[in-house]
């Protein structure tokens, strides 16, 4: 009875898997928000043509705002409180900051603002363009939200899968989040013209923007729903663990002392540094990805689009089933490494290979596909070597060195593209900027590499072990 009592929740498909949609919509929205220019970043070569009057340097400006609060100390700060105060409570205030943020990028993208008089208080400040101010500051508080709120589905799945099919669990909220990405991807070009010389309006740019507010008001309400749940969960715990007379261990409580334990573990710092060197070779390319495949391809606005959206609708075929694998045959850190060698040498065919579309389409697949099984194996990792009450502040210091690369990788990209009509330039341009993606694939391979090399060293951590549990 007690037993029962217990796991009646977790052991439940119909409950698990409720829970995993609930979780995986507020990503859904949070992806597809962060992504509504990705497939048309070149309308911001030539401001003249955008009535927003952004060009692509201050594109990378607004894109690399998602994770200025993230880096300076807002991620760690706030996933420490997430193991103090709970995945409830803190995710519910994170959820709300990515509605706030999201609102704040709406209203600054829309038309009722150019005239305000928030602009020109913002235009007093010294700012030149008061709409990319506001989108950058609404951009951050967006990226602080989602992150966080991020680390809450993460360690909700690791508490609802353990055990189960958490790597699998894993691959499908990723699939569902970059579901929201592929969307962005593909609608975008409907709402934002992106034809040569025709001019974009501020009324076309701000619909992917209210679009994306619209998904996050529906996130909070799946949110809710997932607490509830959650709620029912503890409570079976607590009652179950009362009726054996277990009491909580002092060591089972998050201690601001356990950041020391944490940072000193080789295979957390492993797992962090290849989350932010194979990200960054994938994200950061997203944003400048059409301003990159057109030149080297030959090919129009239109082709680019669709060709971008492969990066994220082949993870979402893919992450489950390579989630499938690692749950149930293991080798998680060989997976790491095959994953970053395919996107080195996507990276290769898209920066070396000859102007030919198929060749476009084949690197943009073979990405996708990286992008699918690198994560798939990463993140179901992070539970094995750190204990539950940790996993809150684990998983928000790799985000927080990820953040530092998505800080970082999109400005310096975003000055290497400068309006020009002579397409050798552009080339030129768009060459230089994969070989910062393929430096930054090779070092991920070259982290994966160690990490096999610890985990054949201590094979204790079970890292290459599946994770579906078989019953006795």
């Amino acid at each position: 009875m007690v037993q029962k009592l217990q796991s009646i929740l977790r052991d439940s498909k119909t409950a698990r898997w409720t829970v995993l949609l609930c979780l995986a919509l507020p990503m859904f929205a949070s992806y597809f928000f962060d992504d509504i220019f990705s497939t048309v970043s070149q309308i911001f070569k030539d401001p003249n043509l955008l009535e927003l009057g952004w060009n692509s340097a201050d594109y990378g400006f607004y894109g690399g705002a998602y994770s200025l609060l993230c880096v300076f100390g807002g991620l760690v700060i706030c996933g420490m409180l997430l193991d103090k105060w709970g995945v409830r409570f803190t995710g519910t205030l994170f959820v709300a900051l990515m509605v706030v943020g999201s609102l704040t990028v709406t209203y600054a993208l829309s038309p009722s603002f150019k005239d305000s008089a928030v602009a020109d208080f913002i235009s007093g400040l010294g700012f030149a363009k008061p709409s990319l101010a506001l989108a950058y500051t609404g951009c951050a508080v967006f990226g602080l939200g989602s992150e966080i709120a991020g680390v809450a589905v993460t360690k909700s799945i690791a508490k609802w899968f353990k055990g189960k099919e958490m790597a699998l669990a894993m691959g499908l909220q990723l699939s569902l989040a970059r579901l929201g990405t592929a969307s962005a991807l593909l609608v975008a070009p409907i709402f934002i013209a992106t034809k040569t010389n025709e001019f974009v309006p501020l009324s076309t740019s701000n619909n992917m923007a209210e679009i994306g507010l619209f998904l996050m008001i529906i996130a909070i309400i799946t949110w809710l729903v997932f607490i509830s749940f959650d709620k029912r969960l503890d409570k079976q715990d607590a009652d179950a663990a009362a009726l054996n007379s277990i009491k909580k261990k002092s060591d089972d409580k998050f201690k601001f002392s356990d950041i020391g334990k944490i940072l000193t573990n080789k295979h957390f710092i492993l797992i962090a540094l290849l989350c932010v060197f194979f990200y960054c070779c994938i994200i950061s390319f997203k944003r400048f990805a059409t301003s990159i495949l057109i030149p080297r391809f030959g090919i129009d606005d239109n082709i680019a689009s669709i060709m971008t959206s492969l990066l994220s609708f082949s993870p979402i075929v893919f992450t489950p089933l390579f989630g499938f694998l690692v749950d149930y045959k293991g080798k998680g850190t060989q997976w790491m490494i095959v994953g970053s060698i395919i996107v080195l040498f996507s990276h290769l065919i898209i920066a070396f290979a000859p102007q030919n579309v198929w060749l476009g389409f084949t690197g943009l697949s073979l990405l996708g596909i990286g992008y699918s099984l690198v994560p798939a194996a990463m993140w179901q990792s992070v539970p094995k070597i750190i204990s539950e009450n940790k996993l809150g502040t684990a998983y928000s210091l790799i985000y927080w060195v990820q953040n530092m690369g998505m800080l970082l990788v999109p400005v310096f990209v975003g000055q290497m593209f400068t309006k020009t009509n002579d397409s050798t330039e552009k080339m030129t341009q768009a060459v230089n900027a994969e070989f910062v993606f393929i430096a930054l694939a090779c070092v991920a391979i070259i982290v994966s590499l160690l990490l096999r090399k610890s985990s054949q060293n201590h094979p204790e951590l079970r890292l290459d072990e599946p994770n579906k549990v078989k019953k006795e």
